[in-house]
């Protein structure tokens, strides 16, 4: 190798490599300048030998604004993304000002329009309600290329290639819900709990009039449980309209209240800010459907029966929008029907599936429909203990189980028309992966298509399901995004997103395995190492806990799923330990059911069990041990604090839930039955009861206003505690619910972080 007479070519490495940390101190640049000066007269043997001696530059170190969602640099923390979406089957790419055209076969891209020559060829100006932006643009029409972009005020249709706009509809700003529909260019919306309709002429129509408080039109109902997210269903042409009505005129208020905004002068008390709140045991709203059609302005309502201790949801179309397809389920949660009904009289036409089960059946899922067979679909069910697909024909009224094994399908991102096969994303690899499979709809058979195999993917088809945009995170991995032929399975890799905290001190992250309370079963854990860790030391160890339904903590994401406050207190010298117990989600009902009517019983002994295996690590130190979750980890930290008040010395419980007895109906009986029919399992699980038994330093947090674990369960465990004598500690944030957003988490994590320090560390 030739030197040049500035040593540029050697030393270029080396200055890009300090110019990415932090600073650069004066003894780094003096030792370089006199290292440059002696290879001039000595070559490279001096000039290596004075390099290896230079100090390493300090890594930096993160705040809480780099880490949490709410600081002010955490965009440019967390992996580099693309936004990508579909126009048939060509592959577009989003940004604020500029749509490109993704060449699938090579990543290769080209320009397809621009936000300014959109303003320019529509005539658009700063007064004129110009397109404020590309983000949400969309391709709703494969075969034409017209982009649906909203400006503040109206939803446009504009042919890109012309430049003309060809459709214009207004926004209704304030919808409490709207959901339009590209067939017919129709929107729904809710505002001031009345329904209306805008036709794709323009022409709107107030469907509902007496919509308030008590009685709900087109929004959630059932509090979100049941996979509902909204309450607006078109059919496919877009000619009828199903919509959700909720009278819960007989459900009990919270009452929640309002502070006023320090900035606001003009209210000096605060306000009543009522929840419609059922709780377990007690009166829950009565839900009904109705149906519009848009053509004649007729609406009908679904002849379900009466909808008292019912619950209705998974609401569905057939592809040509006659028939509504709904699922049907009794209050206990544990026997459930598949109705169909006629959508132009309401009337119930036929059942077509039920299920069973003595502890509970939780349908999340809409059917869905085969696109090349109008007879057959597609239905979710955990009937062989796991949650599989299954093909249901309705000529025939047999059903076939798709997919099969001890794992779980988590998603159903469409189908390939030409080869008949149904695109999932699944954990048949490992229990705590996420894959994408193509499916054949005739033989069963699996094959995996995913890019690499390992870590966590996403996905997104195109329109014939021929092209899968692959989105992934591997442990080691922050983000990829490959681009997979689904039909010859070959990938091309589009994205490589930079490590984001390259130059930082970076704790180590682990993930391994133990034995439950059962001594069989499987449960999977993640530790972050202290930064700069030392095994000859002992650390202070804070136990993360979730625990319950519906959610996980450990997976093969990047970091093992971490959570960035994780990496902030290894940060600061403590030892973080995560583990997914019995009752959490992903490994089939056997696994997830194991907690019912008691709940937080065999979460503790699973949680236990993880202590016992830190006891055997002689890092950790036992006597410095700590717990925080929030909501149902919120309920699991108060519940090990007092269980095991010799265990714990501190904890930090947010938003946590006291008795179950004060949660909601659909989430609380179905894995706890009522109060009156489990009298024993409410004793066991409240912590009213365990207030005496506080030991350690205990925070509670809550946000004054939350809907979801009401401000009563903290309340009435720090009245128990008054009487007990026992000194808990607690925060609130008014004005915030069930979890604090914006700017404010920040400072709530700092406040969580502070509490260890004190009392743990």
């Amino acid at each position: 190798m030739t030197i040049s007479s500035d040593n540029s070519v050697f030393l270029s490495p080396l200055l890009g490599f300090f110019g990415r940390k932090a600073y650069l101190c004066d003894k780094i640049n003096h030792n370089i300048t006199d290292a440059m000066k002696m290879t001039r007269r000595h070559g490279m043997a001096f000039l290596l030998m004075a390099l290896l001696a230079l100090p390493v530059a300090a890594q930096k170190q993160f705040t809480l604004e780099d880490l949490n969602f709410g600081g002010n640099n955490y965009r440019n923390m967390i992996p580099q993304n693309r936004s990508l979406t579909w126009w048939g089957d060509q592959l577009v790419r989003v940004s604020p000002d500029t749509c490109w055209l993704v060449n699938v076969a090579n990543g290769k891209e080209k320009v397809l329009f621009t936000r300014d020559k959109l303003n320019k060829r529509t005539g658009a100006s700063e007064s004129s309600s110009p397109v404020m932006g590309l983000n949400a643009v969309s391709f709703p029409y494969p075969d034409k290329p017209l982009a649906l972009i909203y400006t503040n005020d109206q939803r446009l249709l504009i042919n890109f290639k012309t430049g003309r706009e060809e459709w214009q509809q207004p926004l209704c700003l304030g919808a409490q819900a709207s959901e339009w529909n590209e067939q017919s260019r129709a929107v729904a919306f809710v505002k001031d709990d009345n329904l209306y309709v805008t036709d794709g002429v323009g022409n709107t129509r107030q469907v509902t009039s007496d919509g308030s408080r008590d009685l709900v039109y087109g929004q959630s109902v059932h509090r979100n449980e049941f996979g509902i997210e909204g309450g607006l269903f078109w059919s496919p042409d877009g000619n009828r309209l199903a919509f959700y009505r909720m009278d819960q005129s007989m459900v009990a208020d919270y009452p929640l209240i309002d502070v006023p905004e320090l900035t606001d002068s003009t209210h000096v008390m605060a306000t009543p800010a009522p929840e419609k709140y059922p709780m377990a045991g007690q009166t829950s709203h009565l839900v009904t459907v109705g149906v519009l059609n848009l053509l004649t302005g007729d609406t009908v309502y679904l002849k379900a029966g009466d909808p008292t201790d019912r619950y209705f949801s998974n609401i569905s179309w057939n592809p040509n929008g006659t028939v509504i397809y709904m699922m049907e389920e009794n209050r206990d949660q544990n026997d459930v029907t598949l109705m169909a009904y006629d959508a132009m009289t309401g009337n119930p036409m036929t059942s077509l599936y039920h299920e069973s089960h003595p502890k509970y059946v939780e349908p999340q899922h809409p059917i869905t429909f085969l696109p090349w067979d109008n007879d057959k679909f597609i239905l979710w069910s955990e009937k062989d203990g796991y949650n599989h697909l299954y093909v249901f024909d309705m000529a025939s009224r047999e059903l076939r189980q798709l997919t099969h094994g001890d794992w779980v399908v988590m998603d159903l991102l469409g189908f390939d028309t030409e080869r008949k096969s149904v695109i999932i994303a699944a954990n048949a690899d490992n229990p705590i992966q996420q894959n994408i499979y193509k499916v054949d709809v005739a033989s069963g058979e699996l094959t995996r298509i995913d890019e690499g195999g390992k870590g966590w993917h996403s996905g997104r088809l195109s329109d014939s399901g021929r092209w899968l945009i692959d989105y992934y995170q591997e442990p080691d991995v922050p983000r990829n995004i490959a681009i997979v032929d689904t039909r010859d399975n070959e990938q091309m890799r589009y994205f490589t997103a930079p490590d984001p905290w390259e130059g930082y001190a970076v704790p180590e992250y682990r993930c391994g395995t133990i034995k439950a309370a059962d001594d069989v079963t499987d449960l999977y854990y993640r530790m972050v190492m202290p930064v700069d860790f030392d095994p000859a030391k002992k650390y202070p160890t804070v136990v993360y806990v979730y625990g319950g339904p519906h959610a996980h903590n450990v997976d093969a994401r990047w970091h093992w799923g971490s959570r960035s406050w994780e990496t902030y207190m290894a940060q600061r010298g403590y030892l973080l330990f995560i583990l997914d117990n019995r009752g959490s989600e992903n490994r089939g009902r056997e696994f997830e059911q194991a907690t019912f009517r008691r709940l937080g019983q065999v979460e503790m002994e699973d949680q236990m069990r993880g202590v016992d295996f830190l006891r055997t690590l002689n890092y950790v130190d036992t006597a410095r041990l700590g717990v925080h979750g929030w909501s149902f980890g919120g309920f699991m930290t108060i519940s090990l604090m007092t269980n095991y008040p010799d265990v714990f010395k501190v904890g930090v419980a947010g938003g946590p839930v006291i008795d179950w007895k004060w949660y909601e109906v659909m989430y609380g009986e179905r894995y706890m039955d009522t109060p009156q029919t489990n009298p024993e399992g409410y004793a066991e699980t409240s912590l009213i009861h365990k207030a005496k038994d506080l030991k350690g330093r205990l925070q509670i947090i809550i946000g004054l206003n939350d809907p979801t674990v009401v401000p009563q369960h903290a309340y009435s465990f720090l009245k128990a505690c008054i009487a007990a004598g026992t000194q808990p500690d607690f925060y609130v944030y008014p004005g915030q619910g069930h979890n604090m957003m914006g700017h404010q988490s920040v400072h709530l994590h700092e406040r969580i972080t502070r509490y260890f320090d004190d009392y743990l560390k």
